[in-house]
């Protein structure tokens, strides 16, 4: 006796979904295993992930009454893919995609850093030049130059502006809001402020040297 496993068409077509589905996500989980185990090369997964994303989404869609979680889905047949899952409904782009995508946002906050830091050194170098001298005048625009430097991962630990400045800061610290640098202090942090600058200029156009 043959026995169905639909009642009519409509049944048949969404069973036929669930299965092509099914098979997206197991696809989908072996093409990101292969990936990572280099396998096949960056630019066939790249293709292979972006169809198959696109015929996730369109089914996806059309299922979305009848499958509201992907999730869900995938624990009743009991699939155990939770790359495919990760890729398909949490990143929703090739890895190659989202790589590129977190190098260029990582270059545009180093970018962003970079502009901060140079602001900083002009505008302590500007106040000595403005003939401010007062530490509750300088204090704070050490203080931000000092964080912007830490900011910056290119630069190394031991990076000349960030030890100057430090140790600017504390002698600050040890003095009185009111207190004025002396000329002598004032030529040597300027001095200082502007040797830290030039290694900080040298440092952005050769990082890693």
């Amino acid at each position: 006796m043959e026995v169905k496993l639909w009642n009519d068409k409509r049944e048949r077509e969404m069973y036929d979904n669930f299965a092509e589905l099914y098979a997206i996500i197991k696809a989908t989980e072996r093409l990101e295993k292969a990936y990572v185990r280099d396998i096949i090369s960056a630019q066939e997964y790249e293709l292979e992930c972006q169809k198959l994303i696109a015929h996730f989404k369109t089914l996806a869609s059309t299922l979305k009454d009848t499958v509201p979680s992907i999730e869900r889905f995938a624990d009743t047949y009991k699939m155990e893919c939770p790359a495919a899952i990760n890729r398909l409904v949490i990143s929703g782009m090739p890895a190659t995609v989202e790589h590129r995508a977190a190098a260029a946002s990582n270059a545009s906050t180093s970018a962003a850093i970079v502009a901060e830091c140079t602001q900083n050194f002009i505008t302590a170098m500007d106040a000595l030049r403005l003939e401010m001298k007062a530490v509750d005048q300088l204090h704070p625009l050490l203080s931000d130059l000092y964080g912007s430097l830490n900011k910056l991962t290119i630069l190394p630990p031991d990076f000349e502006g960030k030890i100057k400045t430090k140790d600017w800061i504390a002698r600050l610290m040890k003095m009185s809001a009111a207190d004025e640098l002396t000329e002598q202090q004032i030529r040597q942090l300027n001095f200082d402020l502007e040797s830290s600058y030039n290694s900080f200029l040298a440092a952005i156009s050769n990082p890693g040297t």
